[in-house]
C-alpha cells in the first residue's frame, strides 16, 4: 500500500534545529520508504564539486526506462559532424527516359517527415509536386529505407508495446512519427461508435456507445498485422477520442501516402506498392568488423531532396517530450558517422562518448536509444558521470536546455509546480513497466547546483515512486 508523508510534514523536517535534524541521507531514506513497499531505489546526488551528499545503491544497475534518451542525444551532440547534416529525404525517378518510370522515396532518416495538410517544413507535398511536374504516368511507387539496415524494433521491446505510438517501428523512412491516427466518435447508447481510420489498417469494429459519464475503449493489432479491433465502450456525451497506432513498416506507410499524394495530382500511377529493405547482415556489427568503417554504396542523384530541419531542435523534441521513435532515429544516425548505421553501431557511438567521460563499463548496458527496452541497465553513479561531464562540454549548456523544466514544460510540466523547484529543476524523465527515473540538475534553496540520478524500480503495479522521488527531491534541495 502506499503511504504519502504530506508536504507540511516535509517542510517540518527541513525546518527542524540542525542540532536536532538527523543526517539528510536518514531523512532521504525515511522520505523514499514512504513508497509502495518492494520498490527498489538508487540514488546519488552530488555539489559543484563532486562531493556526495547522498548516496543510495549507487552503483547498483536499474532499469533506466527514457533516461536512456540521455545517453542517445548525448552522444549525438558527442560525435562529429552528427549534427551538421542538412540533406533530408529525396524522391527519384528510376529508369526516367522510359516510357514508364518507378517513383522511389528514399529514406535519409529524418525524424519530421510529415503529410500533414498544413505542413510548411518537411512536407511530402513538396517531393510529391517534383514528380507531378516531372512525369505524369508511373509505374511502382517505391518506400526505400535502406540507408539502415532492417531493425525497425531493439532486442527487449515488450510486444504488447509494438501496437501503440510508443512502440511504432524504426525506419529511415519515417513519416508523421509513423502513426496513424484513428478517430472514434459516439453515436447512440447501444450503437457502434462511428470509426475514422484510414484504409492503410482493415477495421473490426466490435466497440459500442455506452450511457453518458463513462466508457473505457481499447484496440489490439498483432505485430506486422492489418488488422486493428476496436473494443469497448465510449460514452455517449464524449468528444470524439482520438488514437495513435503504431505503424509495422514505415517505408512501406510512406511509399502508399505518397501514391495517393500522386493520384491527387493527376499522376497515374500503374505499378504496386513496394519497398527496399536492407537485410541486417554482420557487415552491420563494428565488432565483426574489426571497427572498421561500414561499407557506402553510391548513391543515385534525387530528382529532389528535402532540407533536413536542426537536428539540435529534434534534440530538443525527443528530451523535451520524450520522443521513442526520434531517439532510435539519433541512434542510427549517430552510428552511421562510422559505421553502417545499425543499433550496434549506434551503441559502439555512445560506449565511445562513456568512455571519455570516465563513466565505467560496469555503469551501463543499453540495447536501444529511447528507453522502451527492458534490457537497458544503468547505475545512478553512471548518470551522474555523464551528466557532470556534459556540464564541462562546449555543447552543454545547449543539451542542458533540451531537458524538461521542473513545473514548466515538456515531461515536466505538471511536476514541482508551485513548490520550490519550480523552474530550478533540469531533468530527464523516465516511466516504463514498473520503473520510474529522473535525472539532471537542481539549484537549491541556498543557490547551489546539485547532479542527481534517481531510480526507482520494481515499483508494485497499483503504486508509482515518483512522489517519493520528488519528494526526496525537495528535500534535499531545501536542506542543501
Amino acid at each position: 500500500m502506499q503511504r504519502s508523508l504530506p508536504f507540511l510534514a516535509l517542510l517540518a523536517l527541513a525546518a527542524t534545529p540542525a542540532q536536532a535534524q538527523p543526517p539528510l541521507q536518514v531523512k532521504v531514506e525515511a522520505v523514499l520508504a514512504q513508497a509502495p513497499l518492494g520498490t527498489r531505489f538508487g540514488l546519488l546526488v552530488v555539489d559543484e564539486a563532486g562531493r556526495e551528499l547522498v548516496a543510495i545503491n549507487p552503483d547498483s544497475r536499474f532499469v533506466p526506462a527514457s533516461n536512456t534518451k540521455m545517453f542517445t542525444t548525448a552522444a549525438a551532440y558527442a560525435t562529429p559532424g552528427v549534427l551538421d547534416a542538412t540533406a533530408g529525404t529525396a524522391i527519384r525517378l528510376d529508369g526516367e527516359g522510359r516510357r514508364v518510370p518507378d517513383v522511389v522515396l528514399v529514406g535519409a532518416g529524418d525524424a519530421r517527415l510529415s503529410s500533414a495538410k498544413d505542413c510548411t517544413v518537411d512536407c511530402l507535398a513538396t517531393l510529391a509536386d517534383a514528380v507531378a511536374a516531372r512525369a505524369r504516368l508511373v509505374g511502382d511507387v517505391i518506400g526505400d529505407d535502406s540507408l539502415y539496415p532492417d531493425e525497425r524494433w531493439s532486442p527487449g521491446m515488450s510486444w504488447n508495446n509494438i501496437p501503440t505510438r510508443s512502440g511504432t517501428a524504426t525506419s529511415a523512412l519515417t513519416l508523421d512519427d509513423n502513426e496513424l491516427v484513428m478517430t472514434v466518435t459516439p453515436t447512440m447508447p447501444g450503437k457502434p461508435p462511428i470509426v475514422d481510420l484510414p484504409a492503410y489498417y482493415a477495421l473490426d469494429n466490435r466497440a459500442t456507445t455506452g450511457p453518458a459519464g463513462g466508457g473505457d475503449l481499447d484496440f489490439t493489432r498483432e505485430p506486422n498485422g492489418a488488422l486493428v479491433r476496436l473494443t469497448g465502450t465510449i460514452a455517449a456525451d464524449a468528444k470524439p477520442e482520438t488514437i495513435r497506432l503504431g505503424i509495422d513498416d514505415p517505408a512501406r506507410y510512406a511509399a502508399w501516402v505518397l501514391r495517393a499524394m500522386l493520384e491527387a495530382r493527376g499522376v497515374r500511377v500503374t505499378g504496386k506498392v513496394d519497398v527496399r529493405h536492407r537485410p541486417l547482415t554482420a557487415a552491420d556489427d563494428p565488432v565483426a568488423r574489426g571497427g572498421a568503417p561500414a561499407a557506402r554504396p553510391p548513391v543515385p542523384a534525387p530528382l529532389a531532396t528535402l532540407p533536413l530541419p536542426p537536428l539540435a531542435e529534434d534534440v530538443a523534441i525527443t528530451n523535451k517530450v520524450s520522443q521513442n521513435l526520434h531517439a532510435e532515429l539519433l541512434l542510427r544516425r549517430t552510428g552511421r558517422m562510422t559505421g553502417s548505421g545499425s543499433i550496434a553501431d549506434g551503441q559502439a557511438a555512445v560506449r565511445a562518448m562513456l568512455g571519455q567521460a570516465g563513466v565505467g563499463r560496469t555503469a551501463y548496458d543499453f540495447a536501444d536509444g529511447s528507453g522502451m527496452s527492458n534490457y537497458n541497465r544503468v547505475a545512478p553513479r553512471g548518470a551522474v558521470g555523464l551528466l557532470r561531464w556534459i556540464a564541462g562540454q562546449p555543447w552543454g549548456a545547449a543539451w542542458r536546455a533540451s531537458l524538461p523544466i521542473g513545473g514548466v514544460d515538456g515531461t515536466l510540466s505538471r511536476r514541482f509546480r508551485g513548490t520550490p523547484l519550480e523552474g530550478k529543476l533540469f531533468a530527464k524523465t523516465g516511466t516504463l513497466n514498473a520503473t520510474n527515473a529522473l535525472s539532471g540538475w537542481l539549484t537549491t534553496a541556498s543557490g547551489r547546483t546539485l547532479t542527481f540520478s534517481a531510480f526507482a524500480n520494481d515499483v508494485p503495479e497499483d503504486g508509482g515512486a515518483t512522489k517519493a522521488i520528488d519528494a526526496a527531491l525537495l528535500l534535499i534541495a531545501a536542506g542543501t
